[in-house]
This record gives structure tokens, C-alpha cells and sequence, in this order.
């Protein structure tokens, strides 16, 4: 049921599902699980102990599951795990974690755009779009419907909240609160990333009531305790308020002001 080019080099030990395409000189190592509908480029790499969901597109050179750019990392059995419907074009690199039975997690309908990498133990959500050679470093956690610009440089250990949007060529150092627009060199939050909001189909009310939380976090001189106190007494738990708390809350390398 799957088409698989007779110049490829599938491992037996491998798991094909249906309807699944595999282009000329491509490897598919020991130990990797490739989901029906997905097709793979030619001259693509798949490395052991990747689990690959539906319907995804590998483009040709792309190459995914290979051991973590770590020093610590040697040799233990570690994971790649990527959902579905998701687009990594040409030259993309994503690893597979380091420490023992640890995993590197890519979400639903993400893109990855031509020369991006995402390094191990990195957790992404759905929908997220990296362009062309935006870099994550490892253990980095971003949430849904997130936006890096071509060129980004994110720190390991950074968190990117939900619907942020970071713009080309910046270094993240710090973590970026939910619903942000970052850019800069360094980097400096410029209000709530409205358009991205818009197309996801946030109320006029959503975005200004995250304006108005903004500058309770930005344009007072409180400390994040400070802030997150003043948001908790003085607002009601809606989600949008409640996301930027909890955020606020885990921070562990501060964010972005």
C-alpha cells in the first residue's frame, strides 16, 4: 500500500504505515514509525526511535531523529516524537533528546521553513511556523500558534507563550509572554501581536483586555511578583488573563520587558 523507491534504505525494523511515500536515497533507520498518508523526500534522513505521525511532508535533504548536538549525550536511547499534518522543508534538522528515555516533541500542523533546526528536548505545539534558519537551542518549550521569524536565535531553557509572534534575526535570552510581538537586537516587546490575533480569530474585547494586562506586566515599574498580584486581584480569570499569569508564574529566566 505505500510507495517506497527501490533507492531508498528502509530498515526491516521499521514501521510503514499506509499510503506512505519514500523518495530515492533516503534512509529510514531501526526502531522508527512513520504514520499513513506521509511522504518523504529524496535523499532525506530518519533516525531510530522517531515516531512520525500523519500526513506529513519531509522535503527533499531534510533530516529528522538524529542523535542531539550535546556533549552530555552518550549513546542512551532517547526519542523523537512528531504529530500530524505537519511541512519540513529542505535542510531542516530536528534531534531526538538526550537523556535517558527523554523526548524531543513536535506538535500538529507545524512549518518548519528551509535550513530551521530544532534542537533536543525541545517541546512545540500546534501550528507553529519557524522560517527560514530560525534556530532553537534545547529544552526550549513553545506553545501554540507561535511565529519565528527567519534567522532567530532562542536560547535553550527560553518558554514562547502561545500566539507570540518573534521577529527575524532577533536573540531570545528571556522568555516571551503569551500573545507578544518581539523584535529587536536585543529584543524588546512592541504590545500584543494584533494581526496574529486577528487571524486566529481573537475578539476586539480579547485584545484589548491584553493590552490593558500589558501594561499592568510592561509599563509599570513592578516587579513580575508585583505584576502578577496586581493581575490576580484586580482582573477577572478569563483565559486570555489567565494564560499570562500562569505563564508569569513558571518563568524561570524572567522575560522579555
Amino acid at each position: 500500500m505505500s510507495n517506497i523507491d527501490s533507492r531508498s534504505c528502509v530498515s526491516k525494523n521499521a514501521i510503514i504505515g499506509k499510503n506512505v511515500i519514500i523518495g530515492p536515497f533516503t534512509v529510514i533507520e531501526d526502531n522508527v514509525e512513520i504514520g499513513e498518508g506521509t511522504v518523504i523526500g529524496a535523499n532525506c534522513m530518519v533516525g531510530s526511535f522517531t515516531r512520525v505521525g500523519k500526513n506529513n511532508h519531509f522535503f527533499n535533504n531534510s533530516s529528522v531523529g538524529t542523535a542531539p548536538q550535546d556533549l552530555k549525550y552518550k549513546g542512551e536511547k532517547t526519542f523523537l516524537v512528531i504529530g500530524d499534518n505537519n511541512t519540513v522543508r529542505e535542510f531542516v534538522t530536528i534531534n531526538r533528546a538526550c537523556g535517558e528515555d527523554e523526548v524531543t516533541q513536535i506538535g500538529n500542523n507545524c512549518f518548519f521553513m528551509a535550513y530551521s533546526h530544532v534542537a533536543h528536548n525541545c517541546i512545540l505545539g500546534n501550528h507553529v511556523v519557524m522560517a527560514n534558519l530560525a534556530t532553537l537551542a534545547g529544552h526550549i518549550e513553545i506553545d501554540d500558534n507561535v511565529v519565528i521569524g527567519g534567522l532567530a536565535g532562542i536560547h535553550q531553557f527560553v518558554k514562547i507563550g502561545c500566539n507570540a509572534m518573534v521577529g527575524g534575526m532577533s536573540k531570545i535570552i528571556k522568555d516571551v509572554v503569551p500573545y507578544a510581538l518581539v523584535d529587536g537586537h536585543p529584543p524588546n516587546v512592541f504590545g500584543p501581536n494584533v494581526i496574529g490575533l486577528k487571524r486566529h480569530g481573537f475578539k476586539k474585547s480579547d485584545i484589548s483586555l491584553i493590552k490593558t494586562v500589558y501594561k499592568v506586566v510592561f509599563d509599570s515599574n513592578h516587579t513580575l511578583k508585583e505584576s502578577i498580584k496586581q493581575l490576580e486581584s484586580d482582573f477577572e480569570p478569563i483565559e486570555v488573563v489567565t494564560k499570562i499569569i500562569e505563564f508569569l508564574k513558571s518563568s524561570d529566566r524572567g522575560i522579555i520587558r
